[in-house]
């Protein structure tokens, strides 16, 4: 039993240090841009549809 899990640490290892590609520092900062870019915009829109529904109501709903 700990034997197999010795193995299956190992070979984990093997993967994750010579069979895995990692990204670059500059292919790593344009996803975080592209990531930060896309939440931004729906972060807007979710905000201005909000705002319509807020002033929707509003109107539907006098105070």
């Amino acid at each position: 039993m700990i034997k197999k899990f010795i193995n299956y640490c190992k070979a984990c290892y093997d993967e994750l240090a010579h069979k895995v590609t990692w990204p670059s520092r500059k292919e790593l900062t344009q996803s975080a841009v592209v990531v930060l870019s896309a939440s931004l915009i729906i972060a807007v829109v979710v905000w201005l549809m909000d705002v319509v529904f807020k002033a929707v109501m509003s109107s539907v709903y006098p105070n």
